[in-house]
């Protein structure tokens, strides 16, 4: 057993978080969803740097994001065994290519179809094949004890990739909406080539190293299972079911936020044009926030425990979605950005811990593919921001979609509560 770390598992782990900074372009879409939304020209031609465009409705501009969201997850599982049979280089290449000629295929068709074909499928695909090789790779190499915090820090990426592609995106926008996609597109096939070559398993019997141990203290208490189950056999139990509802309840409620959070800050500043005109930064700090809630929810997490860490995130988060109505009616920009900043924290959170859940439950043997399955609770999450949209465009606000989104996070606690690790046959 090794006594510390290699150097080459931090290695694995960052470059892990390049290329998720690139595979994160989803949670900056609400950029171009304001540009191609005019609730009053649907189907209209625009004009201008932009022509050739036509705008789009609330709905139609959820479409993309949220066919992406339901394929990336999809592609997890295939993601999945492209990394356990492969290796992690094989599945973060291919993805970030994937996901870089969808880019370039939005922008050059300038269509609703194009979107929905080059940011919505090809997108997802890249997503997903690209997404899932980075985080059971790190993984490998730290021992349940640095679950947590090596979940948070290889997905904090992907979080945080809104904090610089919202700005960058608000500026190459202003050339037109497909020179940002065009540019976007071969910007990530550069950084996934590089930054993929340098994932890597460790070596045929490596062991990590087990936590520190205090002189006089009792050895700690094994955080997860000894066994590593097959993903035939993790199918099998009620966990699995249990976790990918978790993931359905900790999903929905970002997914919706992130979909719509330059929208929601340009309708909270409606009375200052001022501070309405900066709505990219909305996404820009919820990417932040949101990369901060991984890493730091998946310190915690290793401290305090995962139901527990899980269960304070969703509460928390519940209790601002629910008054979060009133704070846009009030005007308050500052309060949006705290309700919406711990909304992005949970969200954040919940995909550090998911992949923690999943290795503890299961083991790490067969991380790629068995947290590919879980992974389809992530999916299937799309769903409130797809009912946001609607209830958007038939009640003209997003209020029902909040109380709604935050008596699912209640439920999704619950079953958090009642959810323990399975045993195995051979345990």
């Amino acid at each position: 057993m090794a006594d510390k770390v290699p150097a080459k598992a931090w290695v694995v782990t960052f470059s892990g978080t390049a290329v998720n900074l690139c595979l994160g372009i989803l949670y900056a879409w609400s950029v171009w969803a304001k540009a191609l939304i005019n609730e009053k020209m649907v189907g209209q031609p625009m004009t201008g740097i932009n022509e050739g465009w036509h705008y789009l409705s609330n709905a139609q501009a959820s479409m993309p994001f949220s066919i992406c969201v339901l394929v990336f997850a999809l592609f997890m599982i295939p993601g999945g065994r492209i990394q356990d049979k492969f290796g992690p280089k094989v599945g973060a290449i291919t993805g970030g290519l994937f996901l870089a000629v969808g880019c370039i295929i939005s922008g050059l068709a300038k269509s609703y179809a194009g979107l929905i074909i080059g940011f919505g499928i090809l997108g997802g695909i890249g997503m997903g094949i690209g997404y899932a090789a980075p985080t059971p790779a790190a993984l490998k190499w730290f021992g349940p004890h640095k679950r947590g915090l090596i979940a948070g820090l290889v997905v904090g990426g992907y979080g945080g990739a809104a904090l610089y592609i919202s700005p960058l995106a608000n500026y190459l926008i202003k050339n037109g909406i497909t020179y940002s996609f065009v540019w976007l597109g071969i910007f990530f096939a550069i950084v996934v080539i590089i930054a993929g070559s340098l994932l890597a398993w460790p070596e045929p019997g490596y062991v990590p190293p087990a936590p520190p141990v205090k002189v006089g203290a009792a050895p700690a208490a094994p955080v997860g299972t000894a066994i590593d189950w097959a993903p035939s056999e993790i199918i099998g139990t009620w966990q699995f079911y249990a976790l990918v509802l978790m993931f359905i309840g900790t999903t929905q409620s970002g997914l919706m936020v992130i979909a719509n959070a330059a929208k929601l800050m340009a309708e909270t500043a409606k009375a200052n044009p001022e501070v309405a005109a900066m709505a990219w930064l909305l996404p820009s700090f919820g990417g932040a926030v949101n990369a901060l809630g991984r890493v730091g929810t998946g310190l915690y997490s290793d401290k305090i425990g995962r139901s527990n860490a899980y269960a304070l995130n969703c509460i928390v988060s519940a209790l601002f979605l629910f008054l979060t109505p009133f704070i846009i009616a009030s005007g308050n920009v500052f309060l949006l950005f705290l309700s919406l900043g711990i909304a992005y924290w949970q969200y954040g959170g919940g995909l550090a811990l998911m992949p923690s859940f999943t290795a503890d439950f299961f083991g790490p043997k067969n991380l790629g593919m068995n947290y590919g399955l879980v992974f389809i609770g992530w999916g299937l999450g799309f769903f409130m921001a797809r009912i946001a949209g609607t209830i958007r465009d038939i009640y003209g606000s997003f209020d029902y979609a909040f109380y709604l989104s935050g008596l699912v996070l209640i439920i999704a606690v619950i079953i958090s509560w009642v959810t323990k690790r399975p045993m195995h046959a051979k345990e």
